[in-house]
This record gives structure tokens, sequence and C-alpha cells, in this order.
């Protein structure tokens, strides 16, 4: 760079050399940064296309762009902006404001598919220079706007691809990051960032003015000075800000490669704009940051030199709205103190009722209003004076800051104002407080050496003599401040800018006759036994609520399960204060229902999914959508899954999730489904074949195992129907030889359903284990076994009382009291099925009143001994078997019929009738018996 010493800035280039010689021993480096911004500000001040710097969400550069607009009379505006982002500007009048410009991308194509979805936000505000010229150029005739940044496809081209994908990089990582809670994981458009990147000279601006944060700097030096600036000194102030913090930013390769890209396509897009419809440059206005605005790019400028190669865009669709903002959102986009934007408003208002400029508003935006003194205050358009090349920064930097005098009504009204909120939220606060808040903010402003408090030492103050020792409610005094300086004002989106989706939620929830814009809770009654139609609008909500998050539609009467259908239900609709979510549900669909449909198939083929989540996809689809088509796809899609999955750890819920649907299928369709005919032969010969393995894992729990013979005796008769055999599973249960006590239980319980042991032989094996002092300390975990058998074997449930009443009667206290939080545990984890159970056999066995209890003997002690080395209940067969069926002959008859045997009981015809037949083959008899006999 060759330093200018003739010129307009000779003397401040005079003067800086002087202080780099005094401050440094060597001057060079320091005098070539000082010489730099200056040739930078003589650079852009000399630039044909007048630039006009502008800081984010700033009033000053607002009002110094609303004057400049009024004066210039610009026919066509430049802006910072995303230039894909035009069309959807013209919708901000149907918004209230603070909104953001967002794009939105659900699927990629030419980009990291691990970053979608993609989302671009640029927030704005009326308090903001970029607003002022959007409003100008939208709403005055001849007036062309052109947005000339980078496209959205552009800003993830030009990031850097992330080692992880779950970390943001690139240039916007940070704002990415900070403002995932409040615009989604959407990268920030920064328009107009200005603000420090060498963090040891924000240090030191912070330390030497007596500030704690960057927003209190910036609204002390220099939103206060340039409230009252001319054009030019405004222009050239900004301009050395923007190239000071450029010149001492740290150099990062990456970051400044896309900061000088930046620029040169913007340039780039100026020139050819300027070269295709001839615009003469003195009656354009290029408005951007002024960290760019002080550019050294080679393009810069009309006629600069070199050409930049646009690359094309990529093949992902984007699609482009508008979702409500807010000045937290806002804040911790761009790394503000917590209350500065909603303090900068305040500063604008007051600006505008000072200076009685008008500012530009959008015709018929809601939220705006102009009053009729400040339109009549607008002066006529008049040919814009030029511009002064003259020097402007050395009197401005050689000027004592001006002491604004104190203006007591506005102090007196804050500290009246903030113990009046604070009474309300619960503060003993009270007159005395007020006075004190007053004078601390006085005395604060002195010590910091400032003529007149500003809203930080105010606030300051107000913690200071009200916030004693703790705070009563929900808010405390800085956040009272906050709010009674303008508060986190949220912006809404109009009925007429949402996209085609959401304006068919409202249509579609029109019989309510709610206020769905409104911000806060709404309580909706539905009463679909009187009025039919209210069904519609019940299975909207059911799918917003699957949809949305929580809070925004949230039942309080009313459920929806498989089979049953709503009469009433009641509501808590958030539709308003949950409007964002609701507007980047049109950019996946043109209907919540194609909308959900495409979430169910994300969710059934996924890498991640399992059975269990594809089957309550299946259930989901059915529930909210009553679709059979997409049911059936995504049933066959859980018989897929199932066919590849080698572990049973979501045997439970798939055990609940088919016994569901099929309870559902039997009772509404004349026929199974197809696929869940398959789904059940595929998962008995699945589970029967990972059953051995299952029982000698000690990574599969005795639930998991539990509910896949749940699964096999549940289904068995529908399997052995569809053509399974039922050899697989009791070579299954053959193969097993767990050696954990719970599953040892659990495989005794399979081999008693499967008839491969009696009661008597269970009965003998638990009191075996009680018997030996060596087992009874892992007797509970036994207990556990026969607990969670009840899921596939719940006729055990008396055995289980009996076992149950056996560990309580003998077993020590240091042995049962630690097994019953286990015993809690383990009823409370499948209480909705094995509790009722036990519940119900126990009040069946145990007396029902306390005075017949001592009288009470336990059906398995009141048996009578036998030699017969037959069970009792084999006994009581034996015995009641044949007089059962020779009561009942027509039975005996009918029984011989289906074995190919001619005759009646009482026949004597030459063919063995059925009492001969009987008598010939009584275990036959004895066994049907058993068979048809209540257990």
């Amino acid at each position: 760079m060759n330093a200018v010493t003739e010129g307009t800035f000779a003397a401040l280039r005079g003067q800086l050399q002087e202080a780099a010689a005094a401050l440094a021993d060597g001057p060079d480096a320091l005098e070539g940064i000082l010489l730099g911004i200056v040739d930078d500000v003589d650079r852009a001040v000399r630039e044909p296309l007048e630039i006009f710097p502008v800081c984010h969400h700033s009033p000053a550069s607002a009002l110094a762009m609303a004057r400049r607009l009024r004066e210039k009379q610009p026919k066509v505006v430049y802006l910072e902006l995303c230039e894909d982002m035009a069309p959807i500007l013209t919708e901000l009048r149907n918004c209230r404001l603070p909104v953001a410009v967002q794009a939105f991308a659900t699927e990629v194509d030419g980009l990291p598919a691990e970053w979608a979805p993609l989302s671009v936000v640029a927030p704005i505000t009326e308090a903001s220079a970029e607003y002022q010229a959007l409003a100008y150029a939208l709403d005055t005739p001849g007036v062309e706007l052109v947005l000339v940044d980078r496209s959205c496809d552009h800003v993830f081209q030009w990031q850097e691809k992330p080692a992880d994908p779950a970390e943001p990089a690139g240039p916007d990582a940070p704002a990415a990051q900070e403002e995932a809670a409040l615009h989604g994981d959407a990268v920030g458009v920064e328009i107009g960032d200005l603000r420090p990147r060498f963090a040891e000279l924000e240090e030191h601006l912070l330390r030497h003015g007596r500030v704690r944060h960057w927003s209190e700097w910036w609204h002390q030096y220099v939103e206060l000075p340039l409230g009252d600036a001319d054009h030019d000194t405004y222009r050239q102030v900004m301009l050395l800000i923007g190239s000071l913090f450029r010149r001492l930013a740290p150099g990062d390769p990456h970051r400044v490669r896309v900061d000088e890209d930046r620029e040169r396509y913007m340039w780039t897009r100026m020139r050819a704009h300027l070269a295709e419809t001839g615009t003469d440059p003195a009656d354009a206005l290029y408005v951007c940051g002024a960290f760019h605005a002080a550019s050294r790019v080679e393009e810069f400028g009309v006629h600069g030199a070199g050409t930049f190669e646009i690359t094309p865009p990529s093949a992902t669709k984007w699609q482009y709205g508008l979702i409500p903002s807010s000045h937290a959102a806002i804040e911790a986009q761009f790394g503000l103190a917590a209350g500065s934007v909603s303090i900068a408003a305040s500063e604008w208002a007051k600006n505008l009722r000072r200076t009685r400029v008008a500012p530009y508003r959008l015709a018929g935006q809601a939220g705006t209003r102009t009053s009729k003194r400040a339109a009549k205050a607008v002066p006529a358009a008049v040919p814009a004076p030029p511009l002064d090349a003259s020097d402007k920064l050395t009197g401005f930097l050689r000027r004592p800051p001006v002491l604004d005098r104190l203006d007591e009504a506005e102090l007196l009204g804050w500290s009246v104002e903030i113990v009046r909120a604070a009474r309300r939220n619960g503060y003993l606060a009270s007159t005395a407080d007020a006075i004190a808040v007053f004078e601390t903010s006085i005395l604060l402003a002195g010590l910091r050496e400032r003529a007149k408090p500003t809203p930080y030492d105010f606030q300051d103050a107000a913690v200071t003599c009200i916030e004693k020792d703790s705070v009563p409610g929900r808010r405390d005094v800085r956040r009272l401040v906050e709010i009674m300086l303008g508060g986190d004002r949220v912006g809404q989106v109009g009925y007429d800018a949402l996209p085609p989706l959401a304006r068919d939620v409202h249509d579609r929830l029109a019989p309510l006759h709610l206020k769905l814009q409104q911000r806060g809770v709404q309580r909706a009654l539905l009463d679909m036994a009187s009025r039919p139609e209210l069904e519609q609008c019940s299975d909207v909500l059911w799918m917003l609520r699957y949809l949305l998050p929580h809070g925004a539609a949230r039942p309080i009467m009313g459920e929806r399960r498989l089979g049953e259908r709503p009469i009433q239900e009641s509501w808590d609709l958030a539709l308003g204060t949950h409007q964002r979510a609701l507007i980047e549900l049109g950019y996946e669909g043109v209907s919540i229902e194609q909308v959900l449909e495409q979430r169910l198939r994300r969710t059934a083929y996924g890498p991640q999914a399992t059975t269990a989540t594809v089957l309550q996809a299946v259930e989901d689809a059915t529930l909210y959508l009553r679709s059979r088509r997409l049911a059936d796809e995504l049933g066959r899609r859980a018989l897929e899954v199932l066919a590849t999955e080698r572990s049973v750890d979501g045997a439970p819920e798939v055990l609940r999730r088919v016994r569901g649907l099929l309870a559902y299928y039997r009772t509404s369709e004349p026929a199974l489904p197809a696929w869940i005919e398959s789904f059940v032969t595929t998962g008995y010969a699945h589970y029967c074949t990972l059953l051995p393995t299952a029982f000698a894992d000690d990574d599969a729990s005795v639930r998991q195992v539990a509910a896949m013979l749940g699964f096999l005796f549940s289904m068995e008769g529908l399997a052995l129907s569809l053509g399974c055999d039922r050899n697989q599973l009791e070579l299954a249960v053959a193969q097993s030889h767990p050696e954990d006590p719970a599953k040892t239980a659990l495989l005794w319980a399979a081999r008693t359903q499967l008839g491969r042991l009696t009661r008597a032989d269970l009965r003998a094996r638990c009191a075996e284990l009680l018997g030996n002092p060596l087992v009874v300390p892992a007797y509970p975990r036994y207990l556990s076994g026969f607990l969670h058998a009840l899921e596939p074997v719940p006729g055990l449930a008396d055995f289980v009382v009996e076992a149950v009443s056996h560990a309580f009667a003998q077993l020590p206290d240091p042995v049962l009291l630690p097994w019953l939080p286990t015993l809690v545990t383990t009823l409370r984890g499948s209480g909705a099925d094995l509790a009722p159970l036990l519940i119900r056999e126990a009040g069946r066995v145990f007396p029902g009143r306390l005075a017949d209890l001592d009288a009470w003997t336990p059906p398995w002690r009141a048996e009578p001994a036998s030699a017969d080395p037959r069970p009792a209940r084999d006994r009581a067969s034996a015995l009641r078997g044949p007089a059962l069926l020779a009561a009942y002959p027509a039975t005996c008859d009918a029984v011989a019929d289906l074995l190919g045997c001619t005759g009646t009981w009482q026949s004597a015809e030459p063919a063995p009738p059925g009492a001969a037949l009987l008598a010939r083959h009584p275990d036959t008899g004895e066994a049907l018996e058993a068979l048809l006999a209540t257990p």
C-alpha cells in the first residue's frame, strides 16, 4: 500500500505518524496500520458509487439512513443481503417486526448430506438501517432494490466441511451456535456485523471505557456521538471503525478469504447491474456493513480491476419465507448483551421524537404507525447536496465529548416506573427506593465520567437499590428494567405472508372460533357428539401435536387410541407462540398430512430405525392419517428390519406394538393384513432362533427374554395356523441353559407352559431353593424371574402369589428387605400388565375380611396327602374324567365321530361306541378333560 501524503486527510496522516513514532519503538508496523486505516476511509469516500456503512440494528445507522434517503432520493439501492431472498421481501408489509427472512432446504443435492436440513435467517427490526432502505425502495415508485450478497446456497458452499458433523464450521458457525436455541439450527446472515475480532482490542476498549460489555461501549462511544452527526461525519467515522476492526482482526485464512470473496461477489453484481441498466452511479446507494465498506480487494469500486468468477449454485432446492423473531434471538445471533436490542429500540424512538426525522415504514404494516405530525415534518424531495470530501475525521476525533445535559424528567420517570414494576413482582420497594435509584444513577454516571446516566447505569443502580438479597418472583430487577425499556419484543407473520400449509391449518381450525395468531395459551373445547364437523379439527390438532414442539397443541381431555372414536376433547393451543415452528412445516410440504407422511417414512427408513420404531410409525399412520396404504408399506418395512436385527433390545416394545395392532385389525378389519401375518411367522422363527443365545447372554435382560417368550406364546396359535412348526419352539427352549437365577426361573415357567414341567415339580424346585442356605440369598432373583414370567405365562399368577407368600414367610429379613425395592421396580416397570394379574389372583386367594385371616389356610397347604405319586391336579383329573364324559354322552359321541368311529353312546352296533372307546383308551379321556376343565 502506498501512503498518500497529500490529499483530503493529509493533516490526519501527519498526526497519526507523530503518534506512531511516540507510542512505539519501531513505528513502521503501527504507522502502517494507522495510515492504512486513513487510506481505506479516503478510498471509500472517493468512490463514485456512494457507500453507506451501517452497523446491524443500530439506531444511529437507521437515523442516518432515513436522513440520507430523504436527501438523496436514490433510484437504485444495493443492499448487502442474500440475493435469492429478494422475492419474499414484499411480504414484510404483512408482518409485525421483528421478523426474520428465512431460506430453508430439507434435502440437499451437491452439499454434504450431514448438514441437512439447511436454514439461513436474516433478522430485521424497525430500528435498523436495512429496514429503512427496504421500506424506501419497496414503497417508492421508480426505485429498484437489488440484493447483491452471495446466495444462501453460496453461504454453505463457502463453508469448510467440519471434521465432526455435529459441530458447525465455516465463517458463520459462531452465529449458528449462539442462536441455535432461538432461531433453530440456522446460520445467521449478519447485515452489518461490526465488532472487534481481536479479543485484546475489545478487552482494551471495555477496560478504558469503564463498561462491562461491547453493547454498552458501542452505545456510549458510537451511538450517542453519531446521533446528531451530519452525513459526511457519520460515513467517515463508520468507515474508520470498520477499517480499524478489519486491520486488527486475527489472521484466520478461511475467514479472511470468505470476507474478501463476499466483497468481490457484491462488487461484481453491482458492476454488472450498472452496465446492464445504464444507471448512473451517482443515482445509486450501496448499503453494507462498515466492515465490508472499508474493503481492500482489487475489485473494489465501480471501476475496479479484475473479475470474480461466481460458481453456479448447487442443485439443492431452497424455499423462502418469514418467521417471527425477537430481540432475544437477535442478541443471541450477534453475541450482544441481554436487553441491548430493546434499549436500541427505545433509543430509536427517542431519537425520532428529538430530531423529528420521519422514518420509512412499509405501508399497511402491522405495529407501525406514522403520526400526522411526523408526516407533516417530512421535507420535500430536493436534489441531494454533493458529498463533502473534506476531512471530518480530524475534527471529530479531536473534539471533546459533548456533555449532554441531564434529562431529569426522563430519569425520574424511569425511577418511578421501576419501583412500580418491582412492587408488582413482589419486591418491598417504596418511594425512598425510587429516590435512591435516581441518585445512584447520577452517581454511577459520574464515577464513569459520564454527564448523563445511560440505560446501563440506570440498570445497575436499580439492581443495587431494589434487589437486596433475594428475588421474590420469577423476574429479577435487571429483567424488569429490560421489560420497562422495551422488553423482548416478538414479531409476528401475518396470515397473507404465511406458507400454504400454515394458512390451511388456520382455515381448518376456523370452526373453533379462536384467534390462532395471538400469542399465549387458548383453550379449545370440542364436542363431537353435538358438532360432528369438529372431528376434522380434532384430526388436525392431533397431527399438530405430533409435528410441533411440546406446548403448541396440548390435549387436556381426550386421547387417541386404535379403534376408538373421539367424543369430547379439550385442548390448550399456543400456535401464535410457536408460529415459527408452524411456518417451517410449510417448507416440508403443502399439507400437514404430507409432512406427517414424510416424517413417518423418514423414521422408518432411517439408518437408526428399529423394528419397534417402525411399528410405532405403523401405529401413528393408522392413528393420525387413517391410511391403510401407508400402514401396509411401513409394515412391510418393519418385516425387513426384523429380519436383519440380531439383538433383542426392542423385544418388549415390539410385543406391545404387535399385540395392539393385532387387536385393532381383528376388531376393525375382515381379515388380517398380509404384512402382519408374515410378521408373526417371521417373528416366531426369528425369536426361536435367538432364544438360546438370549438366555445365555448377560447383556440381554430378563425383561427382554420374557418379551420374546411372550411373543412366542401369545402368537403361537396364529403362527401355527400360518404354517409354523411348534417343534422349533420346543427345541429352542430345550437348548436354553441360563446361568442367571432370574432367567432360570423364566425358563422353568416356559417349560411349564410347554408341558415339560408340572406344577408339582415347580413347587419342589422352589422348596429346594428355600431349603438350601447357600441359595437363599439369591432366591429373590428367582422370584423376579417368576414375576417377569407373567408376561409370557399369565396362567402362573396363582403360583407367583404362592411363591411370593412363601418368600415373605420364610426369607430372613437381611435377604427380604433388600429385595423389596427390586420387587417394587419390577412391578412398576411392567405394572400395566403384571400388577393387575397379581392383584386379581391375590384377591381370589386371600380372605376378603381381616376376621377370616386367623382361620384361613392357604390353598396350597389344604390339599390332602396321597400315596398316588401323581400331582393333585392329575389325580383329580383321573377321578373326574370318566364321570364327566359319561354325564355328557353327546360330547363323547362327537369326539368319536371326529376320530372316525360310528355309533352312539347307547348303541350296541359292532362298531366300537363311545363308551367302549373310552374304556379302551382312558388316557385320551383324561387328557381331554384336563384340556376342557378350568385350571
